[in-house]
């Protein structure tokens, strides 16, 4: 992971120069909680201008990006960045907290995330999530491996959706996964099991041969549809 990421900036700064002003890492390898085969290794550069000539300089490094693996950088300027930030609460927020700099200064430390529309987002994202995953498990074939992979494509983002949801409740906000899946559960009433070994499972804990998967996608269904409904009513509440 590391030798990827400083081939990235070395190809970032000798094809940008002067106009990239940094290079982050966000999202699972920037807080500790990267598995291999499962999670991206998630960037953001910031550029002095982002016009289409700054694209095209950047595009052979994306291609070699895009072929290591890992979905092409964030593109932004630091004025769309601060102009953005209202309708990015839950991104920008999950930056600030989980961040490791990879090239220039550190912006994230002291930048101001409003959060009047922090709320909304979460109500939205959470009942998009969730029709998405009912898409999905309709789409998909009858099989384990279809649903397993299901589940531990989306149990990342469910957690940090999850999480969100507490801040905006003002509740207690674990660190971990874990805490956040207990914290949530006791809030709603929901079980996190399922959630708990598809965790496991992308940690190399469990092996796929070892759950119920049907089982499994049953209950990590229900929890997410326990949240999303209780979110929502715990937000109509004034």
């Amino acid at each position: 992971m590391e030798a990827k990421l400083a081939g990235l900036v070395e190809r970032l700064k000798a094809a940008a120069g002067e106009n990239l002003k940094a290079v982050v890492l966000y999202g699972s390898a920037a807080a500790g909680e990267f598995s291999s085969g499962h999670s991206d290794l998630n960037t953001m550069c910031l550029l002095g201008t982002a016009n289409s000539s700054s694209l095209e300089e950047l595009h052979p490094v994306a291609e070699w990006w895009i072929r290591e693996g890992n979905p092409p950088p964030l593109i932004f300027t630091h004025e769309e960045l601060v102009r953005a930030a209202d309708i990015f609460s839950i991104e920008l927020l999950d930056m600030k907290s989980r961040h490791r700099m990879l090239f220039g200064d550190d912006f994230l430390a002291n930048f101001e995330v409003p959060l009047q529309l922090h709320r909304l987002q979460v109500e939205r994202e959470l009942r998009t999530a969730t029709i998405r995953l009912r898409q999905s498990i309709l789409a998909a074939p009858l099989s384990n491996r279809a649903h397993l992979h299901i589940m531990t494509s989306s149990v990342s983002t469910f957690c940090s959706l999850f999480r969100h949801a507490l801040f905006a409740l003002r509740q207690p906000v674990p660190e971990t996964r874990r805490g956040v899946l207990d914290a949530i559960a006791t809030l709603t009433g929901g079980d996190p099991t399922a959630f708990r070994e598809i965790l496991e499972l992308r940690e190399g804990k469990r092996k796929a041969g070892e759950l119920d998967v049907e089982a499994d996608l049953h209950s990590f269904l229900s929890l997410v549809e326990v949240v999303t409904g209780e979110v929502d009513r715990l937000f109509a509440v004034p």
